[in-house]
């Protein structure tokens, strides 16, 4: 600075005016030099290309959401299966009952423990939807894996305090389960989209998307999940076909009193040899073999509880849960005056039918009786195989109508039902291998289909993150019902069973193509509204900007109930928006009767409290 004044100074001595002086910035020293570099702006960031790293990451977290939990699903289900029938098995030996447990009673425990496995699942419908809105739908999944790992300890102690207890708790957690993994599926889904396409307005200002946004995702992510969780079926069959089907007697033994098999067989079974075990297993491997299952069951326990992420953001769990658990009890049947869901119903009971039907009533009646129980775990891995790989025929549905995907699996199902209504094998012929075999793949392409085409319209159908877990509530607890349906049938004529099955499939095509063309005709559905969030503690995210101290406060009802008429309803619900509209006239009607419109109690209260302080401060 000094040197600028003396140049000044001699500029005006030799005659100038010293304008031609500029003052120039100090030029820093070292240290503030290395302060500016590191607090300035750095010339090698780029904004864009970081915000394409970051939602990159964020879909590839998506993607690790939906594997983790598909592979949990599976390998949970796959232990439950496997475990279950290797259960049975053993029970139903004389010898090994009588040796093992003598005057336990297994058999009677164990159709004790089918009947709380069945039976239980008929009350879920009014439990459901209130368990995974308190505990959260990731939260709800980890904690049903936990259950079936509890089935799994309790068979180190096989006796009916450890055995039915468990079964009880696995019949409770079957819907809440499944309903939560398909929510999950397409929460995933629909942050996918958000993340692909985080540049749109509504994206970003966290609106609704256009109808239809979503459908492309959920396509792809349902499919990878059943593609997975088929695998279940392969799993189940390993404790079977590696380590129990060299204790087995062969067909010659096990089926040398059956008489009829196919079509012409009353029951399941009949005439089937008590003893199958050939020698007994020794205690110590069946040990090893549960120990493998429990560690496998904790397995899954762990991929949710640490590689699954969250459904939904805090502040949307806590909107969920806030319209209140009377609502949240009640949606599940107002739900089912929508007209599409009405018509799927018989879908959802087909469904339930056509899966156990496989496992207890083709596999058992036909395979089992044809070519032995040796075989039993090689027919049912053949059924989950071609399920898993065929589950990627629903990706069809991204170019084709969603009908196709559906109604294909629908016509499989019924021409096999009416070649099985007509076919009647002779038992312990071998000779019907391939026919056995062929007819457990063609099965499994079309249960493929089935459940997924239905998971994929459902979550299409219903796009709204506030009503999918009533809409999955409502589809797993008709399964459930169908599967009970399904538990008092066995002692039936196979034929009663299949020509049940035809009908059951043929009214649920008609059901569903009518349900297909209300649609075209823009009928409109009867949905129910969704009541808005009414917070009543204080928090983070509820502060008002004045007496935000204050819980539950005048302000903060007011400003919920401005926020709820500003809102844009959808257009199915808005005749009950007429209906509490004229509540809300017919409210401030009889409030300005007096011609004054009166203060709320508490304002009023709140009114006199300050007055009477500020008298005390004038006395004083």
């Amino acid at each position: 600075m000094a040197n600028n004044l003396n140049q000044y100074e001699e500029a005006c001595i030799n005659g100038g005016d010293g304008l031609g002086i500029q003052n120039e910035p100090p030029v820093p020293d070292g240290a503030e030099a290395q302060i500016d570099d590191f607090l300035g702006p750095n010339p090698e960031y780029n904004e864009e290309e970081e915000e394409k790293k970051y939602y990159r990451r964020k879909r590839l977290i998506v993607i690790k959401n939906v594997v983790a939990a598909s592979v949990g699903g599976m390998l949970t289900y796959g232990v439950y299966l496997g475990l279950l029938q290797m259960q049975l098995i053993l029970h139903y030996d004389e010898t090994y009952r009588e040796v093992k447990y003598g005057s336990v009673g297994l058999q009677d425990i164990d159709n004790k423990m089918l009947m709380g496995i069945n039976v239980t699942p008929i009350v879920a419908l009014l439990y459901t939807p209130v368990l995974i809105r308190f505990f959260g739908t990731k939260w709800m999944i980890f904690l049903a894996t936990g259950i079936y790992a509890l089935f799994v300890s309790t068979n180190y102690w096989e006796r009916y305090y450890t055995l039915v207890p468990s079964a009880v708790a696995i019949g409770v957690t079957i819907v809440p389960l499944w309903t939560s993994m398909g929510n999950y599926i397409t929460r995933m889904a629909q942050k996918y989209y958000e993340y692909t396409n985080y540049k749109e307005q509504h994206v970003q200002e966290q609106k609704k998307p256009p109808r239809g946004a979503y459908h492309r995702y959920i396509i792809i992510f349902h499919t990878v999940f059943y593609m997975l969780f088929y695998l279940s079926f392969i799993l189940a069959e390993m404790p079977t076909a590696i380590f129990l089907r060299k204790f087995i007697f062969p067909r010659n033994h096990t089926l040398a009193e059956v008489k009829v098999c196919g079509g012409d067989s009353i029951g399941i079974l009949k005439g089937f040899n008590k003893t199958v075990l050939l020698t007994l297993p020794p205690s110590r491997d069946l040990i090893v073999v549960e120990s493998v299952l429990m560690a496998v069951a904790f397995i899954s326990m762990l991929l949710v509880l640490v590689l699954c992420g969250a459904a939904y953001r805090p502040t949307e769990e806590i909107d969920l849960r806030s319209i209140g658990w009377g609502n949240i009890f009640q949606l599940p049947f107002k739900h089912m005056r929508d007209y599409r869901l009405r018509h799927l119903f018989p879908f959802f009971i087909y469904s339930g039918f056509e899966v156990l039907f496989v496992v207890t009533g083709f596999i058992l009646c036909y395979g089992v009786c044809t070519i032995g129980m040796e075989n039993l775990p090689y027919i049912i891995i053949a059924y989950g195989l071609s399920a898993s790989i065929f589950s990627c025929l629903s990706l069809s549905m991204l170019k084709l109508p969603r009908q196709v995907s559906l109604l294909s699996g629908a016509a499989i199902h019924a021409i096999l039902i009416i070649v099985l209504f007509c076919w009647s094998p002779t038992p312990r012929n071998p000779n019907q291998n391939p026919f056995i075999y062929l007819f457990a793949v063609v099965w499994g392409i079309g249960s493929a289909l089935n459940k997924t085409s239905l998971s994929i319209i459902l979550a299409m159908l219903y796009e709204d993150k506030e009503r999918q877990d009533f809409v999955f509530t409502i589809y797993h607890w008709w399964q459930a019902m169908a599967i009970f349906i399904v538990y008092l049938w066995a002692s039936l004529p196979m034929r009663a069973k299949l020509a049940i099955l035809l009908v059951v499939l043929l009214v649920s095509t008609l059901s569903y193509l009518w349900m297909e063309h209300k649609i075209s005709l823009n009928v409109r559905p009867r949905i129910p509204k969704i009541p808005k969030p009414r917070h009543k503690v204080k928090g983070y995210r509820y502060l008002e900007d004045e007496n935000s101290d204050e819980s539950g406060s005048e302000h903060s009802d007011e400003a919920s109930e401005e926020g709820s008429n500003e809102d844009e309803e959808d257009d199915e619900e808005e005749d009950d928006d007429k209906g509490s509209q004229e509540d809300v006239r017919g409210a401030d009607h009889i409030g300005n009767r007096g011609g004054k419109r009166r203060e709320p109690r508490r304002r009023r209260k709140r009114n006199q409290n300050n007055h009477s302080y500020e008298q005390a401060v004038e006395e004083e």
